[in-house]
């Protein structure tokens, strides 16, 4: 006996959205499926917060359908408005009221008011705030009022929770437990969410897979590390952390010739313009002392120019000998000092793209 897939909990189809003006999403496709957890990665302008509007029902889109568990919520003649659509909204901020206290901000979207003390307490001992029920939210820590506003969310069991960028206002410490805390409850208790943001740590290290955006459209949707060591455009590789870019002045094979010397590329024959140039990312070079012997030494030459020390890795940039300036990655310290003489050395293989049209 076969069974049948499961039902995406949200699909997109060529989705298009404006504010009565020019589109600024535009032909946007994505499924995500019962239980994922999805980011929605992009610089801001991007069109992220927009696409969530249009998710929720504050939007309707131009054109395309928008399909929430197998149930059409928007397309050219059908309109679910938001009420109808069983998602749950985690704005930037909390955004909880003033006026109402805990219990009160918690329960402000339950229909069945006999029932809302019992669910208040559930969603306060969920998201570990049992006893906080009549304070206010300005007698809160920041992170206390973010898992108030997820708690608000999650109360009347949505089926999809929307988060737009809620730990931006959480100082670096506060943002990485409040973080982790929300992504662990809601992979607990089985919610599907997307997440929008502009920090890439965030989404690279929380999502199950993450949607890049740049300019209105998704440019590459997969798993955290497919995005960071594999990007599918030239833009999403410069957006996602630290890149090395090499103009290629030659090529054999699979192996183009930069710089940093010959460079195996796993894409050569997505690649066909004329004019190219290769991405690394920084940790795929390795940093070598000069001692200026041996008939056939390693890598090419340069001198170290700066470091930047992080603690638990430091980014050292060299000019090379014949010009260009590369950024290195080493694990703690780089075991050199401004002026070194130094090798550049490539590990591992590269992506190549054409250059963008100026």
């Amino acid at each position: 006996m076969t069974t049948s897939p499961a039902v995406p909990q949200l699909s997109l189809d060529n989705i298009s959205v404006g504010y009565g003006g020019p589109v600024v999403v535009r032909d946007v496709s994505i499924e995500v499926e019962q239980q994922e957890f999805v980011t929605i990665l992009g610089p801001s302008g991007s069109g992220k917060t927009t696409l969530l509007r249009a998710i929720a029902g504050y939007l309707r889109p131009a054109t395309g359908i928008v399909t929430i568990a197998g149930t059409i919520a928007s397309n050219e003649r059908t309109w679910l408005p938001p009420e109808r659509r069983r998602i749950g909204i985690v704005p930037q901020e909390g955004a909880l009221f003033p006026h109402l206290d805990v219990a009160g901000n918690i329960a402000f979207g339950l229909r069945d008011k006999k029932k809302a003390r019992a669910r208040v307490a559930e969603m306060l001992e969920m998201v570990d705030l049992s006893g906080l029920e009549k304070a206010r939210p300005h007698e809160l820590s920041g992170g206390q009022q973010q898992r108030v506003a997820l708690a608000r969310a999650l109360a009347p069991a949505p089926s999809l929770v929307l988060l737009d960028e809620p730990f931006s206002s959480l100082d670096a410490s506060l943002r990485i437990e409040v973080r982790t805390e929300v992504r662990r409850l809601l992979a607990d208790i089985g919610t599907t969410a997307i997440l929008v943001t502009h920090d890439q740590e965030e989404a690279l290290s929380i999502a199950d897979r993450v949607a890049v955006m740049s300019s209105g459209r998704i440019e590459q949707v997969d798993a955290p590390w497919t995005v960071y060591d594999d990007p599918s455009t030239l833009n999403v590789a410069r957006f996602i952390g630290d890149l090395v870019e090499l103009p290629v002045t030659e090529m054999q094979g699979s192996s183009a010739h930069t710089a940093v010397g010959w460079v195996p590329i796993r894409n050569h024959r997505e690649s066909e313009s004329s004019s190219r140039r290769v991405v690394l990312r920084p940790e795929q070079l390795v940093l070598v002392a000069d001692r200026g012997v041996g008939p056939d030494p390693q890598g090419v030459p340069g001198t170290v120019e700066s470091i930047r020390y992080h603690g638990h890795d430091s980014l050292t940039s060299v000019r090379l000998d014949d010009g260009p300036v590369v950024d290195v990655r080493s694990a703690g310290g780089a075991g050199v000092a401004v002026g070194d003489p130094v090798r550049v050395v490539v590990t591992g293989t590269a992506r190549m793209f054409a250059d963008p049209v100026v």
